[in-house]
Formats: C-alpha cells, sequence, structure tokens
C-alpha cells in the first residue's frame, strides 16, 4: 500500500512515498487539534507550511465536529482544511488521525479521500479509529455510543473504502451498512494507507491494525510491550507503518530518551502539538493556549539525531 507514487495528479507533482520498512529512518509528523485556536483553516494551512519548511514530515489533523462541553472553540472541517493545505504545501504527508468512521457515511469518505489524494499528489494517510471522546462528537448529534456497536461500524466502513477504492462494481451488505453495487471511480492514486488506532492494551485495534497499514498505539506502554503486539499481528515482510506518539523538546535529551527506544519498531514519530503538551487537562482544552509556544515547537523542527 506504500508504492512509490509516479506521474502527475491534475498538475500537481506526485509526491515520492517510499515503502516503510521496519529500521528505516524514522519520520516525523505532527498531530495538531481541529479546534480552538486551531479551529481556523487560514491558521492550520500556515502551521503546515511552517512545519514543512522546519523539516517535519507530516502534518495529521484530530477530527473532531464538537470537542469540549460546554463547547466555546471554533471547529475547522477536517477536510476542507486537508484539501487547504494540500495546495499549501508540496511534500508532507497529511491526513486525518484519527477519524472516526462509526459516525460518518463511509461512502462519502471514499469519495473525499479519493479526491484528495489525486489533488495532494498522494500525499494522504488515512488514520481511522473507534474515536473519543463519545459524549460529544457522538451522543450530542445521535449516533450509538456504545463501544461494540461502534467496532462494528468502523470495520463495516473500512470494508466499503477497500471495496469501492478498485474501481470494479462492489456492494455490501452489513449490520450497519448496505450498498448496492456500485463502481467508484476515479480510483485514489497512489492507494490510500490506512492506520488504525487504539490502545495498545485492547485486541480489538491491534487485529484490526494487522489487516490495514499501521497502528498508532494511544497511551503510554513500552517498547517491549509494543514489539509484543507486532509480534503477534505476523505481519511478515510487507510494508506496515508503526506510529508512535509523544512530547519532545528538539534537543539530544528527548531523541536519547524518547525517540531512540523506538527507532527499530517505529517508522514514524507522531509529535503532540495540543496544549495537553503545556500541562493542560483534556477539560481545560476550551480555554486559552499559548499558541505562540507551540508554534515555537513546530519551527524548532522534528527531534532527529544531529538536528
Amino acid at each position: 500500500m506504500h508504492a512509490a507514487a509516479t506521474g502527475h495528479a491534475q498538475g500537481r507533482p506526485m509526491a515520492t512515498v517510499a515503502p516503510a520498512q521496519y529500521g528505516e529512518r524514522v519520520k516525523y509528523a505532527l498531530h495538531v487539534p481541529n479546534f480552538g485556536p486551531f479551529g481556523d483553516v487560514d491558521a492550520l494551512v500556515a502551521l503546515a507550511a511552517d512545519a514543512e519548511a522546519s523539516g517535519w514530515d507530516g502534518f495529521f489533523l484530530w477530527d473532531h465536529v464538537l470537542f469540549a462541553e460546554p463547547d466555546r472553540n471554533a471547529h475547522a472541517d477536517v477536510w476542507v482544511a486537508l484539501t487547504a493545505i494540500a495546495s499549501a504545501t508540496e511534500r508532507i504527508m497529511l491526513g486525518p488521525l484519527v477519524t472516526p468512521l462509526a459516525r460518518r457515511l463511509p461512502w462519502e469518505l471514499a469519495r473525499q479521500a479519493a479526491s484528495l489524494q489525486r489533488y495532494s499528489g498522494g500525499r494522504l494517510i488515512l488514520g481511522a479509529g473507534l474515536g473519543a471522546p463519545v459524549e460529544w462528537d457522538f451522543r450530542h448529534f445521535g449516533w450509538p455510543t456504545d463501544d461494540r456497536v461502534r467496532a462494528q461500524r468502523l470495520d463495516e466502513g473500512l470494508a466499503i473504502l477497500r471495496g469501492l477504492w478498485t474501481g470494479e462494481p462492489f456492494g455490501f451488505g452489513g449490520q450497519h451498512f448496505r450498498l448496492e453495487p456500485v463502481t467508484f471511480l476515479p480510483v485514489p492514486q497512489p492507494a490510500v494507507p490506512i492506520w488504525i488506532g487504539g490502545s495498545l492494551t485492547r485486541t480489538g485495534p491491534v487485529q484490526r491494525a494487522a489487516r490495514h497499514d499501521g497502528f498508532v498505539p494511544f497511551g503510554g506502554f513500552s517498547v517491549e510491550e509494543l514489539r509484543g503486539s507486532l509480534d503477534a499481528m505476523r505481519l511478515g515482510e510487507r510494508p506496515f507503518d508503526v506510529v508512535v506518539t509523544g512530547r519532545t523538546e528538539p534537543d539530544a535529551g528527548s531523541i536519547a530518551g524518547q525517540v531512540a527506544p523506538f527507532a527499530d519498531l517505529a517508522t514514524w514519530w507522531l509529535e503532540d502539538l495540543s496544549p495537553l503538551r503545556l500541562g493542560l487537562e483534556w477539560e481545560d482544552l476550551g480555554g486559552p493556549w499559548d499558541v505562540p509556544r507551540l508554534r515555537d515547537r513546530v519551527l524548532a523542527g522534528p527531534p532527529r539525531s544531529g538536528s
């Protein structure tokens, strides 16, 4: 799913996407909320341009319709923002991380993702998961909040995405989604990689990730725990991304203490660019953020060895 891209996509140069294997140089991306001070498309575009100029390899957005309660935050639509970011950048990978597929219509998402993949020159990565917190993004709008139901909807949605992206007639009859045979064109080129986000301690996300192109384990875990989960996936030699999340400063201590221990397992380091890194709690994200300090972290560049 990570084949190198060649050619051109409607006037925009195709990005070169190298196969991801264990032991390759780790790539570095930012993980950015789509609300609050970043709930503005222009602000996200400016930040992504800064990220590309500062040497980051990817720019991924949280995907929330509504986050804090009582909600005092502006929110940016993720797909509008990603399209604008693709127009303003040339190199960085981009995508939603994670999009809660249980509250989306999979055929609409299939069309959005295929269009953006072609427009961006092959730079889209689709992060998918259950999504949290459910009380805002789900309950407020009448979507099911039960984890088991959401997991079923997620798996059915993923199957529909894969089927529609073949460009062949595809129909689907599931418990939650039904689709008469249809053909979706154009096919996304190159194929859109799907990363699965979720807890390392739960079997569902681990098993789901093994069927797709990457795993983004959230929450604290050790190198040994991650290695055990990857071994259980029985991935073989096929390309697969392992995305480790964290918060670093651009210094040797951060690299040695946080990034380096995962270097033989991870293909990506995902840097949290939310106020959580500054000590705020989840319930405080509706308040003021220290945006200049967050931007300074972007401008300092990724925590690469020798940077």
